[in-house]
């Protein structure tokens, strides 16, 4: 089993940066795709990024590409957000999640492409 914990979110005006992180404990997840979802209230979990456990392939939602960055640091066990130029319509409570079931360039954009989840981070990002 893998357990998941995400962090850094927080309260921040519009045009500026947060980091979340991604950690993960009980199993490394060196050989895993890790992605990042959003889920405003009332609104399906959306995609945000994703990327390859090899680090080679990286996928992001075409609101985000451009400002927002995936990452990943295996020695850590941590995936990372990095997220700049914040709009309001970036406010969503952020979830990571990571699957062991695609090779080493392979990802999933797709929530019932992760089999395993974090309880979020609320990004909130003021006008």
């Amino acid at each position: 089993q893998v357990q998941l914990v995400e962090s850094g979110g927080g309260l921040v005006e519009a045009g500026a940066s947060l980091r979340l992180a991604c950690a993960a404990s009980g199993r490394t997840v060196s050989r895993s795709a890790m992605g990042w979802f959003r889920q405003a209230p009332g609104k399906e979990r959306d995609f945000v990024a994703a990327i390859s456990w090899s680090g080679g392939s990286t996928s992001y939602a075409d609101s985000v590409r451009g400002r927002f960055t995936i990452s990943r640091d295996n020695a850590k066990n941590t995936a990372y957000l990095q997220m700049n130029s914040l709009k309001p319509e970036d406010t969503a409570v952020y979830y990571c999640a990571a699957d062991f079931r695609w090779s080493s360039w392979e990802i999933g954009e797709r929530p019932k492409d992760y089999d395993y989840w974090g309880q979020g981070t609320q990004v909130t990002v003021s006008s």
